[in-house]
This record gives structure tokens, C-alpha cells and sequence, in this order.
């Protein structure tokens, strides 16, 4: 099946002979770091960033070592944080708000319970979905993402063990539920994050057990999928304020490859750590981003590969080349209405 992507530009017109300057858009570079916590030096995950720097995220896989949260002021200053009492815990998300700032995730009771939970400069905040019901013994509500309203994005598990987006109000602890719309055919839904002007991101997965990523805007819901060769599985994992989303994609030899999005230029560029592999460590392949800063900074995770040591942190950012720039001569007048730019995908 083919999947067209719609985006709609507001009503132009340009006048015969008009000499243009047009943007070429050009990938973005990075400069990749590693951050492991020495907790456990074999398995870190970076999950969120905000605009200070301060980063979000966790070590232990939860087996070996049982998942311990953190925030990181690179390169090496970390504080702990764990929901009291909590067997393990996870630090998803960060805004920019507060000193320190607000973070949400969640956390695992000693039950196999999750609970989401909001940090407020130490004070803790368990969230729990009323709608969330118990499958396989077990209830599971988590926290992916906050903005800087006070919003956070998030999951639970229905009683038939599919997920189901909602956003969070932390002041006043209400919930409102992130449906798309019947023709997406969507059983499970996650929201992973949502930007200050209550743009919503995350992904679902249909009938057929095909993952895409979406993107709410108002009640108004659009489907992206990578549109690499041979890509599935695309999952939008974070967002920024500045029409940049970010998240992973399976390529055709079977590894998770991470992207950013530009939805204002409808870009898609491949970033992937250049110390990842396509071999399994904890389950983990290739590179995954998971969040994204105003400042286009990226946080996220990879497999090395190697047994005795496993999945890493990093953090990447950018070294933007200045777009080039070339002359565009238009003849006789042109109107366009709405002009649709179109992205083809097969699936």
C-alpha cells in the first residue's frame, strides 16, 4: 500500500521575472559523544534534553542491573534520581522550567507495577491513568515527555494489553485521552512528547502489527513514515519547538537507524551514532534518538555490538554548513491556491 503525506501551504503569487534567492537544504553534521553513567558502564540510555543542556536518562538494563534514573550536565555531572521506594525508575523527559527543571517517567514497584511520575525540584508525583486496566497481573501507566505548560505526554495499558496515548495536566492532574482518527487503523497508541505550542508526537500500530509515527496538531492527525528504502517501523520518539522531530526507523537489513524530521521542509535525514552496530547487546541495535532541544541538540542511545560492554548514551550535536543559496528567474505570474507537497512512501 502507498502512503501519500500531505502538507499545505498558504496562497502565493509571484510576479513575471521575479529573480528569487532559494534555499538549498542541506543534511546537517554532528559531533558525536559518548556518556555512559559509571553505575553501570554497559548499559546507558539518553532520553531527553532540554535547552540548558541538562539531559534525562537511566543505566542498568533492568536485569543485570535494575534501571537506576538520572539527569547529566555533560560530560560527567550526574545526579541521581529515583521515585522513592521505587525498584526501579526511569528519567524520560525534561522541560525547561525550574531549578532544577521538571522531568517525568516512570517507575517499577516491586510488583512489576509501572507508575508514571512527575519531579517538581525533588518533590515526587505519582501518575496513574484511571482508564489503565491490568494485563498479564500487571498495570502499566509511564510519562514520555513535558512541555514547558506544564503538559506531559504519556501511555497506559488497557485491560486487553494495547497502549493508549493521553496527555496530563501536572497543576491540575487531569487526563485527556490521544486518539487518531478510525481510518488509521490504530490499535495501540503512544505520545511520546508535546511541544509548547500543544503539538503532540508519538506512534501507534495498526491491525497488521505495522508501526508509524504520527503527528497531532490541534486534533488534526498526520501519519509519517521514513521514507528510506525498504524502512518499517517508524517511531516518533521526541520533539522541539522548532518543527523538528525526532525517533527511530527499522532499515531493510533488520537495524534501528534514528532520523530527524523537518516538518516545515519536510526533510528526513538519517543520524546514526558512527559506533553503532547491527548486532544485538541487551536486545538493542544500531542507534535510536530519542529527544531533541530548541538548539537541534540530540540525545539517544546505540548498540556497540560487543558482549562485554553493550548499549551506550550519546549526545550529538550539530555543525550546521550554511545552505547555499541560487538564483531562481520565474516568468509570467504564478497563483497558487494551496499548493500540496507531496511525500510517497510504500509500505
Amino acid at each position: 500500500m502507498r502512503k501519500i503525506i500531505r502538507t499545505l501551504f498558504p496562497a502565493v503569487a509571484i510576479v513575471a521575472g521575479l529573480l528569487l534567492l532559494g534555499r538549498v537544504a542541506q543534511a546537517e553534521t554532528f559531533n558525536f559523544q559518548t556518556l555512559n553513567n559509571a553505575g553501570d558502564p554497559f548499559f546507558n540510555q539518553l532520553l531527553g534534553i532540554n535547552n540548558a543542556g541538562t539531559i534525562a536518562g537511566y543505566f542498568g538494563d533492568g536485569n543485570i542491573l535494575p534501571n537506576k534514573g538520572y539527569t547529566l550536565v555533560p560530560p560527567s555531572n550526574y545526579t541521581n534520581e529515583n521515585f522513592p521506594n521505587s525498584a526501579q525508575t526511569q528519567v524520560v523527559g525534561i522541560n525547561n522550567t525550574g531549578t532544577p527543571a521538571t522531568t517525568v517517567g516512570f517507575y517499577v514497584d516491586g510488583m512489576g507495577n509501572n507508575f508514571g511520575f512527575v519531579d517538581l525540584g525533588g518533590s515526587f508525583t505519582s501518575v496513574s491513568n484511571p482508564a489503565t486496566g491490568t494485563f498479564n497481573g500487571v498495570t502499566t501507566n509511564q510519562l514520555l515527555g513535558a512541555n514547558d505548560s506544564g503538559i506531559a505526554a504519556g501511555f497506559y495499558v488497557d485491560g486487553n494489553g494495547d497502549a493508549q496515548g493521553y496527555l496530563y495536566n501536572i497543576s491540575g492532574a487531569t487526563f485527556t485521552a490521544v486518539t487518531p482518527p478510525g481510518s488509521f487503523g490504530a490499535v495501540s497508541t503512544t505520545a511520546t512528547g508535546v511541544n509548547n505550542a500543544g503539538v503532540v508526537a508519538g506512534f501507534f500500530t495498526d491491525g497488521a502489527g505495522n508501526t508509524h509515527g504520527f503527528v497531532d496538531n490541534g486534533g488534526t492527525f498526520t501519519q509519517l513514515d521514513d521514507p528510506s528504502l525498504n524502512a518499517t517501523n517508524t517511531m516518533i520518539l521526541g520533539l522541539n519547538n522548532e518543527g523538528q522531530f525526532v525517533g527511530s526507523y527499522v532499515d531493510g537489513n533488520g537495524e534501528t537507524q534514528g532520523f530527524v524530521y523537518n516538518i516545515g521542509m519536510n526533510s528526513w535525514q538519517t543520524v546514526s551514532d558512527p559506533s553503532s552496530s547491527p548486532n544485538l547487546s541487551f536486545g538493542v541495535t544500531g542507534t535510536t534518538v530519542n529527544g531533541i532541544n530548541d538548539l537541534g541538540d540530540l540525545v539517544g542511545f546505540y548498540s556497540d555490538g560487543l558482549p562485554a560492554d553493550g548499549v551506550n548514551g550519546f549526545l550529538a550535536t550539530p555543525t550546521p554548513e550554511p545552505a547555499s543559496f541560487i538564483p531562481i528567474l520565474l516568468g509570467g505570474v504564478l497563483a497558487m491556491g494551496f499548493r500540496k507537497l507531496v511525500t510517497r512512501r510504500t509500505l
